[in-house]
């Protein structure tokens, strides 16, 4: 039965992708004979990413250096190159890996050994561009949301052998953000789908402070917000606004609420603005960017301006500039009670401070209410005394067996932390 209800999904969907793709005058690349079930004509052999040699010796070497809870321990996962956002197959067959290039990777590890033993490029004959947002469905379907197109893969985690794959373009190029709005700035996006079974997109608006004549631009299509479709691209709108640039979100198991991670304004000093982790509870809030650079922290250029009287302060104010991205609800079972339930999160680490700083995995636990209690640190190492970076945590994510996969698009690496306490 199952099997008869992933076709029918399958050739739906195509369907759909065809008629999308003959229909758009720029329609890219291989969409339309992929839509059709027609090969490309690629060779079926995917070269494989090497997981041995003098980069992975050293990568476990510096991993040596990484300080944890006592109890814990981390391992090189996969070289993966340019790895950012990680997307754990709901079967746990196959973990798909994000970059700001135009790769995304497969990344396997068939007898469950605790390291992968086969990672290669997924959709191969599609070209991509920044295709760092990855995400799935319970029901097993792919999410990629690139820098301005959003893909969905059916069976992803069943499809990914060959690098001919069903793609459905349920957002087109050109129409996540209008063309003109195109950037080489933020343009990382990432995506969740949520407990009402929509997808939610997050769009980093470009600038440092953006001007006032954009607002009304930004805020119809939520750049420098988060916006949701149904999992289809239709009856699109802005979820929430007022955001920089957040590079990480998800949500909680028990309330339903989303919480997001938001890098602020740089050039303002070392100390200010605090980085944010926000808790948005229901549609149309507002949390207070480009009034405030950070915090409670007022812009230069919005310091006359009266911010909206609804703008909401963040859960938690991070170190400034650590570049808080990735994000999740840990909902595995290795991890000792304290654990369970909290937020896990990445910083990428400093550019713009005399003290660098970052370059970390931070752990914030929950009130009983759902609100933030207390941020500490969880993972670090990988910023030497000296400023020198030996990685760059961006995303964390749990996989099927309660173990924490923490991505470093510096190193090109995912790391895996276990936990072997009492």
């Amino acid at each position: 039965m199952k099997t008869i209800v992933w076709s029918a999904a399958i050739s739906l969907l195509a369907t759909s992708a065809l008629s999308t793709a003959a229909s758009a005058q720029n329609a890219p690349g291989n969409l339309e004979k992929l839509g059709a079930f027609k090969t490309t004509g690629a060779t079926p052999e995917i070269p494989l990413v090497p997981q041995t040699g003098r980069k992975a010796d050293a990568i476990k070497k510096n991993l040596a250096k990484v300080k944890l809870p006592p109890g814990f321990k981390i391992s090189l996962y996969a070289l993966v190159p340019d790895a950012r956002h990680i997307a754990v197959g709901p079967q746990g067959v196959v973990t798909f890996v994000g970059t700001r290039k135009n790769k995304v990777y497969a990344v396997t590890d068939r007898g469950k050994s605790g390291v992968a033993d086969e990672v290669k490029p997924f959709a191969s004959t599609i070209d991509l561009a920044i295709p760092n947002g990855v995400c799935f469905s319970k029901d097993g379907f792919l999410f990629v949301a690139e820098q301005n197109r959003v893909l969905m893969f059916p069976a992803a985690e069943f499809f990914y052998e060959s690098p001919d794959v069903v793609a459905v373009p349920i957002v087109a190029q050109g129409d996540l953000i209008p063309k003109e709005e195109e950037s080489y700035n933020h343009t990382a996006r990432v995506c969740r789908i949520g407990p009402d079974d929509k997808l939610y997109v997050t769009l980093g608006q470009p600038f440092n402070v953006p001007a006032p004549e954009k607002a009304e631009l930004y805020g119809k299509w939520g750049i420098g917000g988060i916006v949701r479709f149904d999992r289809e691209g239709k009856n699109r709108e802005v979820f929430a606004n007022g955001i920089r640039n957040s590079v990480g979100m998800d949500f909680n198991p028990k309330d339903k609420s989303l919480w997001f991670t938001d890098n602020q304004v740089d050039g303002m000093g070392d100390k200010i603005p605090p980085g944010e982790l926000n808790r948005a509870n229901q549609p149309g809030m507002n949390f207070g960017f480009p009034w405030y650079g950070g915090g409670k922290v007022r812009t230069a250029e919005y310091k006359d301006a009266t911010p909206p009287e609804t703008a909401v302060a963040p859960q938690v104010e991070m170190d400034a500039h650590a570049a808080d991205l990735g994000m999740t609800f840990y909902a595995g079972k290795m991890f000792p009670k304290k654990y369970q339930g909290a937020i896990f999160s990445a910083q990428h680490g400093s550019w713009n401070r005399t003290d660098p700083i970052g370059a970390r995995v931070m752990l914030t636990t929950l009130k009983e209410d759902g609100t933030a209690d207390k941020t500490e640190v969880f993972a670090e190492g990988w910023l030497t005394p000296d400023g020198e970076y030996l990685g760059r945590p961006v995303d964390v994510a749990v996989l099927k067996d309660g173990s924490l996969l923490v991505s470093d698009d510096f190193a090109g690496a995912l790391y895996r932390i276990t936990y072997e306490g009492r």
